[in-house]
């Protein structure tokens, strides 16, 4: 990072601080500091408005960030929503949307919907032009690594389409992000506690994304983490959407519990927590399956793992029954609740993460 980036960040990190604080905690020159303070200042990054009290002499200048300074929106397509969200310069989601539509990419007037709820959040959010950072939008399925292409789209039939298709009705800066890559991104952004992450997407398919050093780990050909796809029932196993038999998807879906209360997986949730006898037989059946996909993500990465996805916002409660049965698998002195671990973005984490692609984007800039 250059000095304009570390100064900014270093402002981000403790919300207000004096220009000697920056001194004495970057180890630069007053002159250069002043200096950079201008220039982000003239760019309304920050703000100087306030004073910190001081109990002798002159009170000086409080420098924090401007976090509405500027925004990026997400977009997540789903089979029948349209889920979109604006996010500052914190990551926090300012605003957010939630469309019912059933997902065509061949019908124009769902391809006008999507630019009509990205005008929307943007008004609504009050995001100029000149703020605005650009459109991220996420997919089920995998994307080129220029964001233009997607490669792999069978979960909606929709391989092969473009960005330049699907947001023909978004007169902003846009890419594509594959899903699970966007929402185990948001989670490592958020948490710097976290370095090197699997994060496992439990939605309507089953998904996930390599984190190391804070970055995402694409692979060769944008296929990495796609641990919907490895075999866990190697006998008998039910046919997965992409042809083959016994995929870890089929067995951790989210639909496999949702099914039982006609989609609504909050229903089946509540259910779980009155002890409804089919609602703990598939709770119990699902956390086998999910305890094997994790014990065998463990063992290849050695790395923490984070629970997403629709059945990741609600798995918090199950944490340690869910650990019990991880440990079992283990042959080593590992224990679970040390690596693993519910998200911490409950809603809209892969539109959120395709947004907070372009804030990184952005601070590059600086």
């Amino acid at each position: 990072m250059n000095k304009s980036q570390q100064i900014y960040h270093y402002i981000r990190t403790h919300q207000s601080v004096s220009k000697q604080d920056i001194v004495l905690g970057l180890k630069f020159s007053l002159p250069t500091i002043t200096q950079k303070l201008q220039y982000l200042e003239q760019r309304n990054l920050i703000d100087t408005s306030r004073k910190i009290q001081n109990t002798g002499g002159r009170n000086a200048t409080a420098y924090s960030y401007v976090k509405k300074a500027r925004a990026a929106i997400g977009v997540y397509l789903t089979g029948h929503h349209i889920n979109c969200v604006a996010v500052d310069l914190s990551g926090d989601v300012i605003d957010m949307t939630k469309e019912r539509i059933t997902f065509n990419l061949e019908d124009e007037a769902y391809l006008k919907k999507i630019g009509e709820v990205v005008e929307r959040i943007k008004n609504e959010a009050e995001i100029s032009d000149e703020a605005l950072l650009g459109v991220g939008i996420a997919v089920q399925g995998l994307v080129s690594e220029d964001g233009e292409v997607v490669t792999y789209g069978l979960t909606l039939n929709f391989t092969g389409k473009t960005r330049e298709e699907i947001a023909r009705y978004i007169p902003y800066n846009s890419r594509l992000f594959h899903d699970s890559s966007a929402a185990g991104y948001a989670e490592v952004w958020i948490d710097h506690d976290i370095c090197n992450a699997f994060y496992i997407s439990l939605s309507n398919s089953v998904g996930g994304a390599v984190l190391v050093d804070n970055n995402i780990y694409e692979g060769n050909t944008q296929k990495s983490g796609e641990i919907g796809h490895m075999t866990v029932v190697p006998e008998d196993g039910e046919q997965c959407y992409c042809g083959r038999f016994g995929c870890f998807d089929t067995v951790c879906r989210s639909t496999n519990l949702d099914q039982y209360t006609d989609g609504n997986l909050e229903l089946f949730f509540a259910l779980l927590q009155s002890r409804d006898r089919e609602a703990e037989r598939l709770w119990d059946k699902y956390l086998d399956d999910l305890s094997l996909g994790i014990h065998n993500i463990r063992m290849l990465f050695d790395s923490d793992i984070i629970l997403g996805g629709y059945v990741g916002a609600y798995i918090e409660s199950y944490m340690e029954e869910l650990c019990r049965r991880v440990d079992e698998r283990t042959s080593f002195s590992d224990c679970a609740r040390d690596f693993l671990f519910p998200c911490k973005y409950k809603v809209e984490s892969a539109a959120a993460g395709a947004a907070i692609c372009f804030i990184d984007e952005f601070f590059d800039t600086i």
